[in-house]
């Protein structure tokens, strides 16, 4: 019999390597699914394998989720240990069919937060989890840190084909008015774009779209704002968090990384600056934010 324990490895590795999660997921994945084995260890009365955890009831689910409140548990926590339950019964048993139902808790919206590198990772991270199957998990993950990690418009994204691979360092985009620009692809974003080819079920070709819709054509926009506009509610994320928005966090960060507007003016894309230089003041915003939150004097 499969030890929980190896289960739990085996689970941290496929989040790792497989689905390629930030450290900071597989950390907390990997918590949520020692300490739920843990309990039920005590709960059934005796150690936990594949078969056991495969055969769970609802009723199982619910006395662990007890037991945490028990500890303090707020509703957002418990909604992100479900999350994390769900993945890894997900992982161990293979049928989604057959993972035990439990609705969430009702979690509390918090104050409207800045669409931070973190945020846009965790709820990527969430909408990849939440899929239907692998591919169509990896598919989001990948178009959303495409967007954030190149400053694609969705449209821009959507519409690239088969004809941009194999994947370099660099990506050429056809925008606005068909005018053609090369943006950058980081390391990261090119590793999602081909973790998402190897598992699609649908022949790439030149002519066709890269990003897939569940039957084979072309992805739609609205599925990927939908997906989006659940996971910011799930976890409390400001509702000016769009795919959209990924593009303008894009450059915000870039500009108070330190570059000049003509070299962001020519990655966005932009046919005049004028339109680039919209970043000026939202940049101004931010450190204005910074500075009254953290300076001595600011009050």
């Amino acid at each position: 019999m499969e030890s929980a324990h190896t289960l739990v490895q085996e689970f941290s590795r496929h989040l790792r390597e497989g689905r390629r999660r930030s450290k900071h997921t597989v950390r907390a994945y990997v918590t949520t699914a020692e300490r739920f084995c843990t309990f039920l260890t005590e709960h059934i009365g005796n150690a936990v394998g594949r078969s056991e955890i495969k055969a769970l009831q609802q009723s199982d689910i619910r006395s662990y989720l007890a037991f945490r409140r028990a500890d303090g548990l707020t509703n957002n926590s418990a909604a992100r240990e479900l999350s994390a339950i769900h993945a890894f019964l997900k992982f161990v048993g293979g049928d989604e069919s057959k993972i035990p139902k439990i609705k969430g808790p009702k979690v509390t919206r918090g104050v409207p937060r800045p669409a931070s590198p973190d945020d846009i990772v965790t709820m990527a991270e969430d909408i990849a989890e939440s899929a239907g199957n692998d591919w169509i998990g990896a598919r989001d993950w990948a178009v959303l840190l495409l967007l954030y990690g190149s400053g694609l418009r969705i449209s821009e994204a959507l519409d690239l084909t088969g004809a941009a691979l194999p994947l370099s360092d660099t990506l050429r985009v056809t925008g606005k008015r068909g005018k053609t620009r090369i943006v950058p692809l980081l390391p990261q974003v090119r590793e999602a774009i081909e973790s998402y080819i190897a598992l699609c079920p649908h022949d790439m070709s030149a002519e066709q779209t890269i990003f897939r819709g569940k039957r084979g054509g072309p992805l739609s926009p609205n599925l990927i704002r939908r997906v989006v506009q659940k996971a910011r509610g799930k976890l409390s994320l400001s509702e000016k968090i769009t795919p959209h928005a990924l593009r303008h966090s894009f450059a915000t960060h870039l500009l108070a990384g330190g570059a000049d507007l003509r070299s962001l003016q020519e990655l966005l894309g932009h046919a005049s600056l004028s339109s680039t230089q919209v970043y000026t003041a939202v940049d101004a915003a931010h450190l204005l934010d910074v500075y009254q939150n953290a300076h001595p004097r600011a009050d």
